[in-house]
């Protein structure tokens, strides 16, 4: 009898150890899912920024995307051929720096700047600065200069910065208009080095695709992600976390952090169990985006980003779901993207049926840019078709109906009536599809939902 009762004993005791030990990972895992959806934009970014310096050109200089991507690109998901990219890489350690924007009432004019977690920290541009010509001081957290007369200061909150700038392009005719622009803008040292007349060469130099720059296979940062083990993730989160700091808004989960001795600018040594659970709760982490990301609107609505897009807070889930998929999204009220894979009836899109996009009079996208549509192949790349037509937007010759109102026609084949051909936006036949609008500086009524697109009706 005496016996038995150790035994039971002994169980109970086993048992509640065991019930203590998975109560312990169960939260270790959950603070695992959430310090890497916090940290991923971090580190996606440095890893971003290390393939612009092998591909596309050092950092701290200017680089000029000179053309639109066609249908065999393939480096970019859902690429833009509204805008002519300038795009900079920029170290504080090394600025200030100065950004001389001329003035500019040919074109909208985008020039965004995001810090290391991929927040918009400054957006100067056609609808901040207007037409007129402005001269920004790009400093470090930490500088506390004498800001030089006829300057905008602009603080980065971390020492990486990255430009992605855009510039409005009316197709390819247009080109020549847009490089003349692009090439006055200027990034230089500040105070300006004795030889700023190389520096300005240098920031005129053009961005070449990948196949240009090397014949290396190149991998996307995001499978470069994916292939990172937990314990190294965290290893580079820590080590970037130096000169690209948290914010006040992070403490509550820095300090949960730092009981396990994962702190910034250590080295982060994982036991068995914490390694365990950390990759555990990455999984999931990376499931549960997924899953939220792959939920559309089943009733044939289009879908609209959040309105943080740029300035996340502490919404880290939002913030990493969209560095996985949209690295550099812009402030919403410099540009809105409404997607949709779906039709009236809540069916996938797919070019063996034919579409009409119906704008009824005065109800096409309020904006005080531009507006577009796109559309995009399951794999979310251009779709290739005879006459090179990706999009259709406010700046093609469209034919609008008698009542003022505007159809687009979207299907594999040419429509039967000659006028339609002008609002044709071809797709491939027998394939699933979706389409992209784009607002660029779209009106309040966008902004707040008073306006929506239109469903797709399917004709056949």
């Amino acid at each position: 009898m005496k016996i038995l009762k150790r035994i039971l004993l002994s169980a109970l005791v086993l048992v509640t150890l065991l019930a203590a030990l998975l109560l312990a990972m169960k939260d270790k895992i959950t603070l695992g899912a959430e310090a890497y959806l916090y940290g991923y934009p971090l580190v996606i970014m440095e890893t971003t920024r290390i393939q612009s310096a092998k591909y596309i050109g050092p950092e701290n200089q200017l680089r000029m995307v000179r053309q639109f991507p066609n249908a065999q690109f393939k480096d970019v998901v859902r690429p833009n051929v509204d805008t002519l990219y300038t795009t900079a890489f920029i170290s504080m350690k090394e600025g200030p720096w100065v950004f001389d924007m001329p003035a500019n009432d040919k074109r909208y004019e985008l020039m965004p700047f995001m810090d290391a977690w991929t927040n918009v920290f400054a957006s100067p541009g056609t609808r901040t600065s207007g037409n007129q010509s402005a001269t920004y001081l790009l400093a470090s957290p930490k500088w506390d200069g004498q800001v030089p007369k006829g300057m905008t200061l602009l603080k980065s909150p971390t020492d990486m910065v990255w430009l992605i700038g855009r510039t409005q392009t009316n197709g390819t005719a247009d080109f020549a208009t847009v490089h003349e622009l692009q090439n006055r803008l200027r990034l230089t040292k500040w105070p300006t080095p004795e030889n700023s007349a190389s520096a300005i060469t240098d920031s005129k130099r053009d961005a070449k695709p990948d196949w240009q720059v090397s014949l290396e296979p190149s991998l996307p940062p995001v499978a470069q992600m994916k292939a990172l083990s937990t314990p190294e993730f965290f290893n580079r989160l820590m080590q970037l976390m130096v000169s690209n700091p948290a914010s006040t808004e992070d403490a509550p989960l820095i300090e949960r952090l730092a009981q396990l001795e994962i702190k910034p600018g250590q080295a982060v040594h994982l036991s068995w169990s914490n390694a365990l659970s950390f990759s555990l709760g990455r999984w999931i982490a990376n499931q549960r985006v997924m899953k939220a990301l792959n939920t559309k609107a089943q009733d044939g609505s289009w879908s609209y980003p959040p309105l943080n897009l740029g300035r996340y807070g502490t919404d880290y889930n939002m913030r990493a779901a969209v560095a996985m998929v949209g690295l550099g999204a812009n402030l919403p009220e410099d540009a809105m993207y409404p997607n949709t894979a779906l039709d009236h009836q809540g069916k996938a899109l797919n070019g063996q049926h034919r579409y009409r996009l119906h704008f009824a009079a005065n109800s096409l996208p309020p904006v005080k840019a531009f507006w577009s549509i796109t559309a995009y192949g399951a794999d979310e790349y251009l779709i290739d078709n005879p006459i090179q037509r990706f999009a259709l937007g406010d700046r093609d010759p469209l034919v609008f109906n008698a009542d003022g109102s505007l159809d687009i026609w979207i299907q594999a084949s040419p429509p039967d009536q000659k006028e339609a051909a002008a609002n044709w936006l071809p797709v491939q036949r027998g394939a699933p599809f979706l389409l992209n609008a784009r607002l660029y500086w779209p009106e309040d009524k966008a902004l707040n939902g008073q306006w929506k697109m239109p469903v797709v009706e399917r004709l056949n």
